[in-house]
């Protein structure tokens, strides 16, 4: 149910845009490739493991956490409630 000038099913819309959009991120973020012997930042080698399990990587574990904790700092905003977006 839609409330105000918004036709039925506008909020599922919302929702199904939202989690259409953290797919495309999250896929963004896949590497693939050959992955690095050696890590990209702090130059120390990255386990044979690693690399076989993860194809593309660049990162030894240390520096991909930091990385990432580093990510989820930056954002987490959700910006679909904004006026703008919701004349997508």
């Amino acid at each position: 149910m839609a409330g105000g000038w918004t036709r039925d099913g506008a909020v599922q819309d919302q929702i199904d845009a939202s989690v259409e959009d953290a797919v495309a991120e999250a896929r963004s973020r896949l590497t693939t490739g050959e992955s690095a012997e050696f890590c990209e930042e702090c130059d120390c080698p990255i386990p044979e493991a690693r690399r076989d399990a993860i194809p593309g990587v660049r990162l030894c574990v240390d520096c991909q956490a930091a990385l990432e904790k580093d990510e989820m700092n930056f954002g987490g905003i959700n910006r679909r409630a904004s006026k703008d977006s919701q004349l997508r």
